[in-house]
């Protein structure tokens, strides 16, 4: 897919959501979600191994108000705000998750479910809300 390609592919509200991607697409998503003057926040995994340093990491790429209650319901309700953040459309990019997600069983599937609700109610204001996670390839395959 080419830059144009991507940033048209971004731009739609309609397709965002949660998703596992090739971490070799990490920065030209990067990239295209900043040419669309979308928030691009970069969340770097590695290493977390609970849900308390997952919402801490989120919290602090997405410079969460002091509010944030660091539980799953505060994160939905901070996500479905970023009144504090305000961009044409957000990108998350939760990298090197990879052995967060493998350990993390229910927590991970709370996780995805929030972002993709998260990512439908922005949807509905017309704004596209993205959250990926870039894996490696033979990671990706073994998921399909």
């Amino acid at each position: 897919m080419n830059a144009v390609q991507l940033r048209d592919l971004l731009a739609d509200p309609s397709q965002a959501g949660a998703y596992f991607v090739d971490a070799r697409d990490t920065e030209a998503l990067a990239q295209a979600g900043a040419a669309l003057e979308f928030a691009v926040a970069r969340i770097d995994l590695d290493g977390c191994d609970d849900k308390t340093e997952l919402l801490r990491r989120v919290a602090a790429a997405l410079n969460f108000p002091d509010w944030f209650g660091h539980n799953w319901d505060a994160l939905a309700d901070a996500l479905e705000d970023l009144s504090w953040l305000p961009a044409a459309g957000y990108v998350l990019l939760l990298e090197r998750a990879q052995d967060w997600q493998s350990q993390a069983g229910d927590d991970a599937a709370t996780l995805l479910d929030i972002l993709n609700e998260s990512s439908a109610l922005w949807a509905e204001q017309r704004k596209p809300f993205w959250a990926l996670f870039p894996m490696p390839g033979e990671r990706l395959d073994a998921m399909a």
